[in-house]
């Protein structure tokens, strides 16, 4: 009796769980007229509509499928429109022409949702005590917080793209008049030290497993590189010196015409953000900047960037608190906090590589991570559109070099005493 009582109370915090993320997403798209939700603006952008959809998708595919024998889906033309890259799977629908699918529409792909929403919950009732089962839709939940990310990030790049600049939302909260705290470098834990993830509670396969890393002395900056400090560097011709970059970052500034961070205006004075042009707020930390860009800043200013073990084994120390999406701002925000959670994702020096005795999930859920581990670099930390229980300090991102239309900034590392 005991131990049917614990495993529907177990359920039900599932339940309240799946419905509040669910929930979560359709509130993030509310403020979108339809038409804005079927754009793409880029291959790596996602239409909102695609993002609802393909979520919705994964719980069909990897939770419904899996565990009823007789499931029949929903529409089974939406395998191949809404799979993202699980060829295991399937065959899909090519990424780059997802803006090309205004039909089903919008209100169809709610329609998918609400119908996957009640199969889901209705099976989580009647075995809330199958482990594998709710390790699944924790899962798919984890995935759909991701993409709850994706989703304002990639509709924040849609709307700046029109003359108009549209805010997504124009009633965003504005910061706090504000400074940044004082700029200091503070020692790093050096030695042999654990990463990775240990223990009982979600976490994805490539934060495993644990093991010893060795760090060498060095010193960690104790906030992120603001945007005052970033417009220092533009205007020393940071942009126009060869010598602080690496050759790929040369040849990708060059061929793109970058100048500044992606959302700055020409005169370095306003940037638009998803409450619409706004001032700069130049004790904000910057955000929308590249690897390249990162990395050429740090030389500049005499350091690096931290490897992600450093990172890490100061950011374990310290509570995930900080400018979230729970927060509301939606863009960086000035801190007197330590901010190594929220505002922007901070690129490491790191290779975005596996881990000694990494092992990827079985089956098809094996492509979630692993198989990305090549040419891209990690970052950590989230952003001011990451869920709060969403992240941690073994949490592992990661990003081609020259991406930057997501919330990716930058803190300094040296080699040293502070």
């Amino acid at each position: 009796m005991v131990s049917t009582l614990t495993s529907h109370r177990t359920g039900n915090r599932l339940a309240a769980r799946f419905r509040a993320v669910r929930e979560t997403t359709e509130a993030l798209v509310r403020p979108l007229a339809p038409e804005d939700t079927v754009v793409q603006s880029m291959p790596d952008v996602s239409p909102t509509k695609w993002h609802l959809a393909h979520v919705t998708w994964f719980f069909e595919e990897f939770v419904l499928a899996h565990f009823e024998p007789d499931y029949r889906r929903y529409d089974a033309r939406y395998d191949f429109l809404f799979n993202s890259y699980y060829y295991t799977v399937g065959q899909m629908h090519a990424r780059p022409r997802r803006g090309l699918l205004t039909r089903p529409s919008l209100d169809e792909v709610l329609q998918f949702r609400a119908h996957v929403d009640g199969m889901v919950l209705d099976l989580l009732e009647r075995q809330p005590d199958n482990t594998d089962l709710a390790f699944r839709i924790e899962l798919g939940l984890n995935h759909e917080q991701q993409h709850q990310e994706l989703l304002l990030t990639d509709i924040k790049h849609v709307l700046f793209q029109n003359p108009l600049q549209p805010a997504y939302d124009s009633q965003l909260p504005r910061a706090d008049k504000v400074t940044a705290p004082e700029f200091r470098f503070e020692a790093g834990a050096a030695g042999i030290q654990p990463v990775g993830y240990a223990g009982a509670e979600f976490h994805f396969d490539n934060e495993t497993p644990r093991h010893d890393a060795l760090l060498h002395p060095h010193a960690i900056a104790s906030r992120l590189v603001t945007n005052a400090e970033y417009r220092d560097f533009i205007k020393s011709g940071g942009y126009a010196d060869p010598a602080l970059w690496l050759a790929d970052g040369w040849s990708t500034i060059r061929e793109n015409g970058w100048q500044r961070p992606l959302y700055w205006s020409e005169d370095l004075e306003s940037e638009y953000t998803l409450g619409g042009e706004r001032d700069i707020d130049w004790y904000a930390p910057v955000a929308h900047v590249s690897y390249y860009e990162a990395d050429a800043f740090a030389r500049w200013a005499g350091a690096r960037l931290p490897t992600e073990f450093e990172w890490e084994s100061r950011a374990a120390t310290l509570p995930v608190d900080g400018n979230l999406l729970n927060a509301g701002h939606l863009q960086p925000v000035p801190s007197m906090k330590p901010q190594f959670y929220g505002d922007a994702w901070e690129w490491t020096s790191s290779p975005y590589a596996p881990y000694p005795g990494f092992q990827p999930l079985d089956g098809s859920l094996g492509e979630y991570n692993g198989k990305f581990m090549c040419n891209q670099v990690t970052v950590r930390g989230g952003s001011a559109v990451t869920s709060q229980d969403h992240v941690r300090a073994t949490y592992r991102s990661f990003f081609y070099p020259h991406q930057r239309w997501q919330m990716l900034g930058l803190r300094l590392a040296k080699d040293g005493a502070p």
